[in-house]
């Protein structure tokens, strides 16, 4: 099997796991107690009017039925009509689904950059008292809450320090890339601290095995400096692990992020699907779950066909 023929079943792996997360997502709008019509207007309209407006959202007909209008709407009809709004629930999501992904790329940032050095320090210095405070200080922030380290983050650098906002995507007026990237700061540091801590562990693991290995000791023995020995043989090595794991811990770090943007007030789609569960809009929610779910199998096949390239003889794995 060539690899182009690989990555096609891969890509066509999507599709019924996307079909699985659809009939769920649907399932859990549909079969949830209270009625989604009565909690929006029951207060403005009469019970013939409420009945015209679940005719008008196809609430009048079998689930099953239900089901595939809502599938046609997802590719039609910009995922149907949001209950709350009356627009189109793509309209809605897309916005906020792009602030959520300027998140998540700078907790990725974040991620590789500080677990892959904070690994490396601990792996290069294997055994020695700055190895033991490494390790110590990721087993601690390994137990902490996401939720609860932004609150210390906006409590010391935000309202203590004052020198980042407490919250927020932009000042009054907006301020341009400088101001964004002030404001991203805290929840991409907060959003990514687990899956930044799993990526140091394995790091020191890799640069570990690395050091005990022969190839290692022989070119030590010619002579090598460790600046080459590590910053060219050895990270090269461990590259395709680290590329394998941030992929893998990018849905812990979206799962995270959903409680960042609660904790900053980011305007993204965590922040609007915890409006719509509160308003009951389940069209909102259950967009909102399969463009989750889309983005988590993108981003998995991008890590996959990435290690690939990295490391080809992953590619019968």
């Amino acid at each position: 099997m060539n690899h182009l023929r690989r990555l096609g079943v891969r890509a066509l792996n999507i599709v019924p796991i996307l079909v699985i997360v659809s009939v769920l997502a649907f399932l859990l709008g549909a079969l949830t107690p209270g009625d989604p019509v009565e909690a929006q207007f029951a207060s403005r309209f009469t019970p013939e009017q409420l009945d015209e407006i679940r005719a008008t959202y196809g609430l009048d007909r079998p689930l099953w039925e239900q089901y595939f209008v809502w599938v046609k709407n997802l590719f039609a009809d910009g995922g149907g009509l949001s209950l709350t709004l009356g627009t189109p629930v793509f309209d809605i999501l897309v916005p906020n689904f792009v602030n959520t992904l300027i998140l998540t790329a700078a907790g990725v940032v974040v991620c590789l950059v500080f677990g892959t050095a904070i690994g490396f320090v601990a792996g290069v210095f294997h055994n020695t008292w700055i190895d033991r405070l490494v390790m110590l200080v990721v087993q601690i922030g390994s137990n902490l809450s996401v939720y609860w380290f932004g609150l210390v983050l906006i409590s010391v650098f935000a309202l203590q320090l004052k020198w980042l906002p407490v919250g927020g995507m932009e000042s009054r007026g907006g301020g341009g890339v400088g101001d964004l990237l002030q404001h991203l700061v805290l929840p991409a540091v907060s959003a990514a601290l687990i899956s930044m801590l799993v990526l140091a562990r394995f790091v020191r693991v890799g640069v570990i095995r690395e050091r005990s290995s022969d190839w290692f000791r022989t070119f030590r023995s010619q002579g090598i400096s460790p600046r080459t020995l590590y910053g060219r043989n050895v990270f090269r090595n461990i590259l395709p692990s680290i590329v394998n794991i941030t992929g893998l811990e990018i849905g812990t770090l979206i799962t995270g992020v959903f409680f960042v943007e609660i904790v900053f007030n980011w305007p993204g789609i965590g922040t609007q699907l915890v409006n719509a569960v509160n308003g009951k809009d389940y069209p909102v929610i259950q967009g909102g779950i399969v463009l989750v779910a889309l983005c988590y199998l993108v981003v998995n096949l991008v890590t996959d066909v990435v290690v690939d390239g990295l490391n080809p003889r992953m590619r019968g794995a």
